[in-house]
């Protein structure tokens, strides 16, 4: 059995039965790249905070949970590679610039630690804790933290270590916290509906 098929996240169970598995998988990871885009454009400027707050965490949030953690680290990396190549998919691009230069800049620690905060969800869910939202919640509580980290400490390096905090953490911790427990309940509430559609088709 496959990694993909042994796992217990919401859209590979839903898709695993499927003929045209990987196509389905390519169609996924599409639209996850799509989602991200899209959300990193739904923002609120932080002045002087070279950073704005986005609603790229409960997109990246949503989307490992319910994918599980090798197809949302995929789909991530997707969506980076194809920032990297010029497309204006960033939350600042195109006014700020395109591709590698855009992500040696002040959000540059945050997009890298995407990776690691979808890797972490996954993981999770992987482990069937989409089903809970409290367990969820842990889980991207830590994805978050993480997350964090990286973005403060490039700040950090960027603009001077005081800014670390005051640039790098602190304006975003009330606004993630929000967007982590919207994520964290809305997947156990797909998987019942999902739950209560696979019963009837049978």
């Amino acid at each position: 059995m496959s990694s993909f098929t042994s796992s217990n996240a919401l859209a590979v169970r839903a898709f695993a039965h499927t003929s045209a598995k990987y196509g389905t998988w390519l169609f996924l990871v599409a639209i996850g790249v799509a989602l991200i885009a899209i959300s990193s454009k739904i923002k609120v400027p932080l002045w002087p905070n070279p950073t704005p707050v986005t609603l790229q965490t409960l997109a990246i949030f949503t989307l490992a949970s319910a994918y599980g953690s090798r197809l949302a680290v995929a789909t991530v990396f997707a969506y980076l590679v194809t920032g990297a190549m010029g497309m204006p998919v960033f939350t600042g691009t195109p006014e700020k610039g395109i591709g590698i230069a855009y992500m040696a800049g002040p959000t540059g620690g945050y997009l890298a630690g995407f990776l690691v905060m979808a890797l972490v969800t996954g993981l999770a869910a992987d482990r069937g804790w989409s089903k809970n939202a409290f367990k969820m919640a842990g889980a991207m509580m830590v994805g978050e933290f993480l997350m964090l980290v990286m973005g403060a400490l490039w700040m950090g390096y960027l603009f001077g270590s005081d800014k670390i905090i005051a640039w790098g953490v602190g304006p975003f911790i009330i606004t993630d916290l929000i967007k982590l427990a919207i994520a964290a309940c809305i997947v156990p509430a797909v998987w019942g509906i999902l739950q209560r559609f696979m019963k009837s088709d049978r």
